[in-house]
């Protein structure tokens, strides 16, 4: 739990009392940096009193406002496993704030005492209000999708998968729609669509009878096991360009031979993650 968290997504406007109130809760459960954000989708439903497929919605927008991000890290629970996520501070701090602008008072009224020459009390002036009422659907830039963009952004996702998988396994669109709607809550398309495709490669040359159809292979989570495998793959990736990253940066402090090659991009990598300063690169030569 972190109040520092829980308070500024608090002074934030989030758009909707259903994603002001995930936010909230998701708030709740993060360390002082936003990480560390782990509980199931089916758990955040269950405490917020939202149904299952508003708390994946809004899950799935955040990730694609910059407001939420996935760790990479698995965590099991009651429904398998859950991802963990980070709430990116620097995003939220950027939403509009619900706090007065400085100056102005929470009452809307300015108490100006009169001349003593004229002495009859105060003069009460009510502050200049805003042009349009507050609940004016112009003062809220986050309109919701209408249903047809709804729908027309679910065709788009499923064509993905849908192009991806075995041609002569494809059936019930309507069914896949659905499914892939429900399994969207636990990964994304792209990831959806990469384990489609690594399912086709795995099962090619297989008889017809050994193949699932998509219906059924969405609705069982089978991509489940090949996106847990890009998830590790990207994850390997990402540590072992970490641990390239900071033996770089060891070579530039110690001004090791092995700097000559070292590329100017890695140069700029470990200068954005810290690791080095300017003075240190340019002092062993490999800042151009």
């Amino acid at each position: 739990m972190s109040y520092h968290v829980e308070a500024l997504c608090d002074r934030r406007r989030f758009g909707s009392a259903a994603r002001k109130q995930i936010a909230m809760y998701l708030a709740n459960k993060a360390s002082d940096d936003g990480a560390g954000i782990w509980c199931s989708k089916h758990t955040i439903a269950r405490h917020t009193e939202l149904s299952l497929a508003t708390v994946k919605r809004t899950i799935r927008d955040f990730l694609d406002e910059g407001l939420l991000v996935e760790t990479g890290e698995l965590r099991p629970c009651d429904h398998g496993h859950t991802l963990v996520y980070r709430l990116v501070l620097e995003a939220v701090s950027e939403l509009d704030s619900l706090l007065p602008p400085k100056g102005l008072k929470e009452t809307g009224l300015t108490v100006n005492p009169v001349h003593d020459d004229t002495p009859r009390g105060v003069t009460v002036t009510p502050r200049r209000g805003s042009p349009r009422p507050p609940n004016n659907p112009k003062n809220n830039p986050l309109k919701p999708p209408t249903r047809a963009e709804a729908l027309e952004a679910e065709e788009v996702d499923l064509d993905k998968i849908w192009a991806a998988y075995p041609s002569d396994r494809r059936r019930d669109r309507e069914g896949c729609r659905r499914h892939l709607a429900e399994a969207l809550g636990d990964a994304s398309v792209e990831e959806l669509a990469a384990a489609a495709a690594a399912y086709a490669a795995e099962t090619d040359g297989y008889t017809r009878s050994k193949v699932c159809f998509l219906d059924n292979w969405l609705r069982l989570a089978k991509w489940r096991r090949h996106v847990d495998a890009l998830r590790q793959q990207k994850a390997t990736s990402t540590e072992s360009a970490e641990k390239i990253l900071r033996q770089v940066a060891g070579w530039v402090k110690t001004r090791h031979g092995m700097c000559r090659h070292v590329t100017s991009g890695q140069v700029a990598a470990a200068m954005q993650r810290g690791l080095i300063t300017r003075d240190e690169a340019s002092a062993a030569g490999v800042l151009k």
